[in-house]
Formats: structure tokens, C-alpha cells, sequence
């Protein structure tokens, strides 16, 4: 077999496979098998009717056609593994030459992996983490939050007050014209909670049932909707209901309700959960400052479109699943931000360049320190992960599936690249964290 290589642009390769009509013939036998195999021909058994026979049946092309199959699929990947080819996607291959009797002649065209030049780590710098502080106030505003959580809400005849939860319909106009997802219908919200812009709650206090009433705000400056930063609106509103939000006291009865035994426990438990929640903050921080400066300093080859086109795709699954979790249609939120799913691929492609070239750094750099997964460490990872999900009630009823998909090839990879990963961050903080 001879093969003929020559690059191209953008991290791509040519390779041009010639077979002689000897190399090919195994492949001619092994396509025959299998079509003899899969259909049924008089006189012969699954998988023994002689070439001839099979030609008679089915055309000489369709059996070099399997043949050709077969031997681009063994022929191609045997090669790039000899060669040590590190290629990032399937290859595009082209029929060149098949003829029964001739030479075969196929082209794969692959795109490669490309090369890292990493920065002189003597120069980069990253500071330690300081100690967290978790200050009284904090563990205040988790409590209060609590408190909320579990606040009883009692239908009043009263005029509304801060603190009381409403019930109202609203419509928003500007110049007389409904603005667009200005409008609600039965909308809930707490008197001075500030979820609404400046002036919208306050004007909501001294209401009671039935009650309607026009205003007029201008939104804010730095409002999200860009269109209608400090233009003038005029709200119109109309009351359901009052409720009056009763809190609970914050007493050990309190502390009970929440599987702890008293006032003290629940602050120590809050304030050892916000220091974790802090420490992961700016540990995730501290690694991103890492990853920034390495990618800054470092050099990368041209990076083939394919790749950058697959983790865009995967950003915008990313979203997707996001934006599921918190109840909201995909589709619907690209009306609302007045975009297309290919507006926002456009827009991720500058973070997508930077995502690719973090994964590009820490695999060289890996490799370079010989940093890998261990079998053990990733079946570990395996159970621990498993475990994990028996623990939670909510998956009770998908544990098989579970089980199931952690034992599948792709979880194994998953969790062997997310251990080295792990592994090479820690690594690089060793180097660089002074």
C-alpha cells in the first residue's frame, strides 16, 4: 500500500491510498461473506456462496463497493495510529478509483490537532487565596432568607403594606402603545423585596381587593432591555388580593424545622456552607486567572473550523439545558431576546476560540508532565458518582438508567479527562501560585 500525504490549509491533511489489487482482495472475500451472509441465496448456506455465485446476485460493484468499505475503514485508521496522526473529527473521504480487477484509490481528508507553543511559566505569576471571611452579616441575610421561606402568607381586607405579598394584574404603555411582555395576569411579588424597577412597589403600597390604578415611571438607565433604558411609561394595575407575610421567630423551634437543634447550630451550619460556597468562588477564580494568563502568553497553530464549531454547539446545549432548569423554552427565550439560534452561535464563537484553546493548553501540558487518569481513579470517580445519585430521593426511579450510562464508554472517558483535568490544574497551581 502506498499513501501520499500533503497539508493543507487550516490544520487540514490529504491522504491519497493507493491498494493494489492483491491488497484489496481481502476485502473483496470479507464483502462477500458478509452480503452472502445477509442474503438468502438457493443452495447455499449463511456466508459460503462462492464469488460468482454472490455476483450473480447481487453486482460485482455492490461487492466492491462493501469491499471499499472495509478497506478504507481498516486501512485509514491503521495508518493513523502507526503514523502517531493526532486527528480531531472523522475523516471526508472520496471514491478516487474502484473498478472490479483495478487498483483501489481512495483520499481522506482529516482535519489535525493543533499544536501548543506554552509560554515561559517563569514569567506568570498568580497570588495565593487569602483566608475566607465570613462576616455576621452574611449568615444574617441567609437567615432572614430562611425566615422568608417559610413565612405564612394570610389573605387580608387591609390596605397593602411593605412586607405584603400582592396579587395584581399589570399593563405597561409607552406613548399609549402595550409594550412588548409589558403585560401579567395574577402576578405575585413582595412589597419592597425590589424585584420590579425603582418606584413600581412603592406605588403598590395602600391598596386593598379591586383596587386599580394608573402611574407613571421612567425605567432605569441600566435597564436590560436596552430600548426602553429612561424612556417614560405609564402602568396600569389592578388588585386580587392582599396577603399579610407573617414571619416565623427565629427560635429553636425554628431551628427544629430545619433538622438542627438549635439557633447556634443553624448559624454554624450556615456560616461552615457560605465558606464553602466562598472558597469555591474564588478557588474557581483563582483558575480561570490561570487559564487566562497561560492562553494569553502561549502560542496555538490555526484552529481547524471544526473545532470551534463543536464547542459553540456545545455552549448553545449548554443554554439549552440552563435555561430547561429554571422552566424556560429555549425557543421561546430567543423570541424574547429578539435573536436567532444562529445570532447566538455568532456571538459565542470568540468564547468558543477561548474554550478550545484552554482544552488545546491543558492536554499539551498533560502530556507533557504525563499527567493521566488511573483505571482506579476513574472507576472510583465511577461509584462515588453512582452513590451520589442513590442518596437522592429524585432519582430513585432512574437508577438503573443511571447505572447503565455510567457504564458505557463515554462515561469512562468523561470522567477520565474531568480526573486529569483535575489533575493538571493542580499541577499548574504548584507552578504558578506564589
Amino acid at each position: 500500500m502506498n499513501v501520499t500525504k500533503k497539508e493543507l490549509p487550516k490544520k487540514q491533511l490529504e491522504l491519497i491510498f493507493d491498494l493494489s489489487v492483491e491488497e484489496l482482495k481481502p476485502f473483496v472475500d470479507s464483502a462477500t461473506q458478509e452480503i452472502s451472509s445477509e442474503k438468502k441465496i438457493k443452495g447455499f448456506r449463511p456466508g459460503k456462496a462462492p464469488y460468482q455465485t454472490v455476483v450473480n446476485e447481487v453486482g460485482e460493484m455492490t461487492i466492491y463497493q462493501r469491499a471499499a468499505n472495509l478497506a478504507i475503514t481498516k486501512t485509514y485508521f491503521d495508518y493513523v495510529e502507526e503514523q502517531n496522526i493526532e486527528v480531531i473529527d472523522q475523516p471526508s473521504i472520496d471514491l478516487l478509483k474502484l473498478a472490479p480487477g483495478n487498483p483501489f484509490q481512495f483520499k481522506a481528508v482529516v482535519s489535525l490537532l493543533p499544536q501548543t507553543e506554552m509560554c515561559d511559566f517563569s514569567k506568570i505569576s498568580v497570588p495565593a487565596l487569602e483566608a475566607i471571611k465570613i462576616e455576621d452579616k452574611d449568615i444574617e441575610k441567609t437567615l432572614e432568607d430562611l425566615r422568608r421561606m417559610r413565612a405564612k402568607q394570610v389573605l387580608t381586607d387591609a390596605v397593602s403594606k411593605k412586607g405584603d405579598m400582592i396579587e395584581i394584574d399589570f399593563d405597561t404603555y409607552i406613548d399609549n402603545v402595550p409594550i412588548e411582555n409589558g403585560s401579567a395576569k395574577k402576578h405575585n411579588l413582595v412589597i419592597g423585596e425590589g424585584y420590579m424597577i425603582p418606584g413600581f412597589e412603592e406605588n403598590l403600597i395602600g391598596l386593598k381587593k379591586d383596587d386599580v390604578k394608573e402611574f407613571e415611571l421612567a425605567f432605569p438607565k441600566e435597564y436590560h432591555e436596552k430600548s426602553l433604558a429612561e424612556k417614560k411609561a405609564t402602568f396600569k394595575i389592578k388588585v386580587h388580593a392582599v396577603y399579610d407575610v407573617q414571619l416565623p421567630e427565629m427560635d429553636d423551634e425554628f431551628a427544629k424545622g430545619l433538622g438542627l437543634e438549635t439557633m447556634d447550630n443553624v448559624k454554624k451550619h450556615i456560616k461552615a456552607n457560605l465558606e464553602r460556597e466562598k472558597q469555591t468562588q474564588v478557588e474557581q477564580k483563582q483558575e480561570l486567572d490561570i487559564i487566562n494568563a497561560l492562553i494569553e502568553k502561549s502560542k496555538f497553530e490555526d484552529i481547524p473550523e471544526v473545532l470551534i464549531n463543536q464547542e459553540v454547539h456545545k455552549m448553545i446545549h449548554e443554554m439549552e439545558d440552563n435555561l430547561q432548569r429554571q422552566g424556560m423554552d429555549f425557543q421561546h427565550y430567543l423570541e424574547h431576546i429578539k435573536k436567532t439560534e444562529s445570532d447566538l452561535k455568532l456571538e459565542f464563537v470568540p468564547d468558543g476560540i477561548k474554550r478550545v484553546k484552554t482544552a488545546l493548553f491543558m492536554r499539551a501540558f498533560a502530556k507533557k508532565e504525563n499527567i493521566e487518569a488511573t483505571e482506579k481513579e476513574i472507576r472510583d470517580e465511577l461509584d462515588k458518582t453512582l452513590a451520589s445519585y442513590k442518596l437522592n430521593p429524585n432519582y430513585a426511579n432512574e437508577i438503573a438508567r443511571i447505572e447503565e450510562n455510567l457504564k458505557s464508554e463515554n462515561a469512562y472517558h468523561y470522567f477520565g479527562n474531568l480526573i486529569a483535568n483535575r489533575k493538571t490544574m493542580k499541577r499548574l497551581k504548584e507552578l504558578l501560585v506564589k
